[in-house]
Order: C-alpha cells, then sequence, then structure tokens
C-alpha cells in the first residue's frame, strides 16, 4: 500500500487489512446488542451513499444495529445539536464524520464523559486526541488525491499558464490535504504555472464563486475542485465554457462528464465503499477491546477517460448507467 499523507496528528498510516474481524469475533458481537449511531456531514452525494451502504451492511452482518443517521448538512450547529442529543441515548458507540474543527470538539469530547464511544471518518479536529477522545480516525489518503488531481490536470495544461483551485472554506481535514497537496505538486512540478485559488463557504456557493473566480481570471486554462458535488455545481454555473478540471469522487455526474469528453479530464476517485466495511470493521474491533490503529487510510485510484467504466464498476460494484456507458461509447474515436 503506497500512502502519500499523514493522519490529522502526524500519525502514519495503517492499512484497512490491519482490522480482521475473525469468526469469533463476529459471534461475540451477535451476544452484545451493541448499537451504533452515524452523524454525516452531509447524506447528499454519491460518496455518502456508499459509504453508509458498506457501513450499514457489515454492521449489519455482525448483529450491530444502527440506531439513527444523521444529517449534519455541514453546519457546526446542527452537529453540535446532535451529538448532545445522541449523547443521552443507549448507544454503544458513534460514527462521525466532524464538520468543522474548533466549533465541534467539545461535543465530541462530551460524548465519552457519557459512557458512549466515538470513531471518526475523514476528520479529526486538532483538540481531539486518538486512544483518549476517539478511538480511530478512517479516512482516504486525501494528500494523495490532490497530487493524483494536480498531475492529471497538467497533463492538459500549456506551459505558463495559468490554473484555478476552487477550495472549501472550512477547516477540514479531508479538503485541506487535498489543496495541499494540490498546490505542493504544481510548485515542484509545474513551476511555470500561476496558480490563484478561492474558497466556498457551502457547497450551494461553490458555481457562483468558481464563475467570479474565472471572470477574474478569464485566461485561466485548467480548474481543480475538491470534490464531485461542487464541481457539478461550477460546471452548471459554466455550462457555456469548457475548461479542463479535475476534482475527487467518481459520482455519477463526474463520471457522465468524464466519460464524454466533457470538461471534467480527470478524476481522484475513493473508495467510499470499501472505507465503509473498513470504519464498521474497526468499530466492532474496538467495541470488542481490540486494539486498534490511531489512523487506518484507504488508497486513492487516478481515473482518465480511458478507464472510467471499469473503475466505476470497481467504485460503486455495479455496471455503469446507460447514460455513462452511452456517453462512453459515442466518444471513444475522439
Amino acid at each position: 500500500m503506497s500512502i502519500s499523507g499523514l493522519g490529522p496528528h502526524g500519525e502514519s498510516p495503517s492499512p484497512p487489512e490491519r482490522v480482521v474481524l475473525l469468526p469469533e469475533d463476529i459471534r461475540r458481537a451477535k451476544e452484545r446488542d451493541f448499537r451504533v449511531g452515524i452523524a454525516m456531514h452531509t447524506l447528499e452525494g454519491d460518496w455518502s451513499r456508499l459509504l453508509l451502504n458498506g457501513m450499514i451492511g457489515t454492521f449489519g452482518e455482525s448483529g450491530v444495529v444502527v440506531t439513527e443517521i444523521i444529517d449534519c448538512k455541514f453546519s457546526p450547529d446542527r452537529q453540535i445539536e446532535a451529538l448532545e442529543r445522541l449523547s443521552k441515548q443507549e448507544l454503544s458507540v458513534l460514527i462521525s464524520l466532524p464538520v468543522a474543527n474548533a466549533p465541534v470538539a467539545q461535543a465530541h469530547k462530551d460524548l465519552r464523559a457519557n459512557g458512549i464511544e466515538l470513531m471518526l471518518l475523514e476528520n479529526a479536529p486538532a483538540a481531539l486526541i486518538p486512544g483518549k477522545d476517539y478511538g480511530g480516525l478512517i479516512s482516504a489518503d486525501n494528500f494523495d488525491l490532490g497530487l493524483m488531481a494536480a498531475k492529471s490536470l497538467s497533463e492538459f495544461v500549456a506551459p505558463g499558464a495559468k490554473v484555478g483551485l476552487l477550495g472549501f472554506q472550512a477547516d477540514f481535514f479531508a479538503t485541506n490535504q487535498r489543496e495541499l497537496a494540490f498546490s505542493r505538486w504544481m510548485e515542484r512540478n509545474r513551476p511555470d504555472i500561476e496558480l490563484v485559488s478561492t474558497r466556498f463557504d457551502t457547497v450551494e456557493d461553490a458555481g457562483a464563486v468558481g464563475r467570479q473566480l474565472l471572470l477574474e481570471h478569464s485566461d485561466m486554462a485548467g480548474l481543480f475542485v475538491v470534490w464531485d458535488t461542487p464541481a457539478e455545481s461550477v460546471l452548471s454555473e459554466l455550462s457555456e465554457l469548457k475548461i479542463p478540471m479535475t476534482t475527487v469522487d467518481l459520482g455519477k455526474f463526474s463520471a457522465k462528464s468524464l466519460a464524454s469528453g466533457g470538461s471534467i479530464v480527470g478524476i481522484a476517485g475513493q473508495h467510499p465503499f470499501k472505507q465503509g466495511v473498513a470504519a464498521a470493521r474497526t468499530t466492532i474491533s474496538q467495541l470488542l477491546g481490540h486494539k486498534i490503529p490511531e489512523w487506518i487510510a484507504i488508497p486513492g485510484v487516478p481515473i482518465n477517460r480511458a478507464t472510467v467504466l471499469e473503475q466505476y464498476q470497481s467504485i460503486w460494484r455495479t455496471i455503469a448507467p446507460q447514460d455513462i456507458r452511452d456517453a462512453f461509447f459515442a466518444n471513444q474515436s475522439d
């Protein structure tokens, strides 16, 4: 396994294969009546759906009941309210994807004071210490995803051109890592490129922010958007333009754009289903009293037009929808 990044506290990565549930573990879990709550940053988007499918199926196979799944809608206030409510319930563990850093840290810390274990996805607020405030963090190798996106975009950008980076305003480990890696790769490997960046506050604002960035830099020759949902908003706003773009996550929209020869020319693909399976296995292992890694990292995969159909099958675990296949084969000779 090749992992480029470190965890939020400098942790070395562990592969998901480090955590294995033996038949005896599954038998013990089924006898324990474990109950799990899940607080997601958002339930919108293909990534969240695949992650939840991986978690819920794995929990079900081990007799672990998921009592509630909460959509925090990227709102720290909404997440704090949800955690305060859940802390009063009889949960064995809460799995959370923190939507911010400092604003939500105390609400996460308070869970253990109420006897509820905590497992994190993608983001760990700086004030939370692994092994003390939470069991472990299961995330993608987000630094490597940023490197993939930069390398892919570079192939479509002429020497001396200008490239944009559209990031996320929140202090969020996953997107911070992607932005940092993208910028570093460009600085080291394409010093001829002028990099300009801006950030959006909400997914709904991303399209307008992207349009403004291009109005201010009409000579921009490429754009990186930190994940696929805001990238879709940007392309909806800029439907009259075709600028090479890379993003993270192989959602249905980004897959179709890539397959059809549209603006998206490369995708840094995550494996959210595998991440969900790893998160559930790690959570069960923690509940059974086993020592777990502080940071489990799931490697990503670079996806181009030639590989989009096969990678869709690998990531989604099903054949690509007909419209994506039609778009791919209609432009196969291009």
